[in-house]
């Protein structure tokens, strides 16, 4: 795919150059202003743009614009935005266009790579990729707190092994770590879960059901 990475900040701008070109894509713009993504979106007419919202030269909504003046002339043209922010009255603008190909990503959300290329190739295919808190703000429901955000990707696979019944000594097989370094994850987990302060076994069962409860065994 042809990608546009519209971003001001220039560690994340450079990131995302490389995570895309790591997956086979080619950047033909990197660009860092509201006024640049309109002219790279028009001038280059990309399979899919990553698009952050507060772009220079106001930092507001200089990138969600540029993207919907973008999509008037070149109607489809796959949006995925980048953000920190929900933007509710131009994302409704962009959600409410009905030619697919958009999606809306909060960046600290994003916890991998496969998911952030994931939903750029959705929305470069014509479909969405919207992230459930984003939908729950247009929406105007009240956001639920997913309890295992705080959990790195390692605690949640020791969680995930947890839940399947494997002691510590068969997770530290699973995941080939020592025996007491899962001892320490599980102990991080418990703490993060607020789950201190009670027998390890008691724990254990709790962060299980706190798993289970926020969906992450479900599939």
């Amino acid at each position: 795919m042809r990608i546009v990475v519209a971003e001001d900040l220039f560690l994340l701008r450079d990131g995302m150059v490389r995570l895309v070109e790591a997956y086979g894509h080619t950047v033909v713009a990197a660009v860092d202003s509201g006024p640049a993504t309109l002219e790279a979106l028009l001038s280059t007419r990309p399979d899919a743009a990553i698009v952050d919202v507060r772009l220079p030269p106001t930092f507001s909504d200089e990138g969600l614009k540029a993207a919907l003046a973008a999509r008037q002339v070149i109607p489809g043209l796959p949006v995925l935005i980048l953000s920190q922010h929900v933007e509710q009255l131009y994302a409704r603008e962009l959600l409410a266009d009905g030619h697919g190909g958009v999606g809306y990503q909060l960046k600290d959300r994003v916890l991998d790579a496969d998911q952030f290329m994931d939903a750029l190739d959705r929305v470069a295919g014509g479909g969405t990729a919207l992230d459930p808190t984003v939908v729950a703000k247009l929406l105007g429901r009240p956001v639920r707190a997913d309890p295992l955000a705080t959990l790195t990707e390692r605690e949640r696979s020791v969680l995930a092994l947890m839940a399947e019944g494997l002691s510590n000594t068969a997770i530290a097989g699973k995941l080939f770590l020592s025996e007491g370094a899962i001892s320490k994850y599980t102990t991080t987990i418990f703490a993060k879960l607020g789950l201190a302060g009670d027998e390890d076994t008691n724990r254990r069962v709790r962060a299980v059901l706190t798993y289970l409860d926020a969906g992450a065994g479900w599939a």
